[in-house]
């Protein structure tokens, strides 16, 4: 007669054997994600659900040509070979109405929302196609929920592979977004996605070291503009230098105006109230 093994021993005995590897493996290599696919699409919509519910944190801009301006910008983007879920995440923005704070972030699922006070400070195209590259490889890469693995990883999967607490997961992931916190990024993930946003521009028109642009305008600021850019995104120097060196090791010229596109970046600017300047 054949044996039937339970479900739960299966269970028990895939922890006995994974749960001790991963103790070792979560703090050491950056790539463990235990979070499906799935699972950052739902995360994602969750968090533009709560962020559409909060218009006094988040205003967000009415203004259909400014955000389809900026869209078909992403669009271009993710046509990029190197994204690999422009058919899986939303991939879609909304501009927060507000031009004292200088910040764009992305949520898992690949939610995009710029601020007007970052859009105004940027001089070109190629900068803020920079920028937005940057956040679509925040999302590429599944940065958030690979810190959600790393801070969680061993106890979920304890519950999960026990069948404890099916709610686990959701109410990590709620503890783990409030106050934005889970966008919260390290210089190690803030440096990956510059490369990424790198090799994006690079199948486009843009110049693909853009966002140097935006790290030099953000460099003539005073630090009391700029509190919410450095809760998610740390700006150290290096980050410039990286930059210069891939459009060195690239042998990228400098750029000409219609990689800059600024002319046209002006006449946006003005579309939503901001100042007219540009290269």
């Amino acid at each position: 007669m054949e044996r039937i093994i339970p479900t739960v021993i299966i269970r028990r005995s895939l922890v006995v054997l994974l749960v001790p590897a991963l103790v070792f493996l979560l703090p050491v290599c950056s790539n463990i994600n235990i979070f499906p696919v799935s699972e950052d699409k739902a995360l994602g919509a969750s968090l533009d659900a709560q962020i559409r519910a909060n218009p006094k944190e988040y205003p967000i801009l009415r203004n259909a040509s400014a955000q389809a301006y900026v869209q078909r910008m992403i669009d271009r983007v993710i046509a990029s070979p190197d994204v690999k879920y422009r058919k899986t995440f939303a991939y879609t923005v909304e501009i927060i109405n507000d031009v004292k704070t200088i910040n764009a972030f992305c949520t898992p699922g690949g939610y995009i929302y710029v601020y007007t006070g970052l859009l105004n400070m940027l001089d070109n195209e190629a900068a803020l196609a920079g920028v937005l590259g940057h956040e679509i490889a925040h999302a590429e890469l599944r940065h958030s929920t690979s810190r959600m693995t790393k801070a969680y990883g061993v106890q979920l999967l304890m519950d999960l592979a026990l069948g404890n607490d099916p709610n686990r997961m959701v109410e990590l992931a709620a503890n783990a977004f409030a106050g934005l916190g889970l966008l919260m990024n390290s210089r190690d993930d803030e440096m990956e996605a510059d490369d990424y946003s790198f090799r994006y521009l690079r199948s486009t028109s843009w110049y693909p070291g853009g966002i140097k642009y935006f790290f030099e305008n953000v460099k003539k600021r005073p630090a009391s503009d700029l509190e919410r850019l450095l809760s998610t995104h740390p700006l150290p120097q290096d980050r410039i230098d990286a930059t210069n060196e891939r459009l060195r090791r690239n042998n990228i010229p400098s750029p000409s105006e219609a990689q800059l596109n600024s002319r046209a970046y002006a006449e946006f600017k003005r579309s939503i109230g901001g100042p007219r300047t540009g290269r």
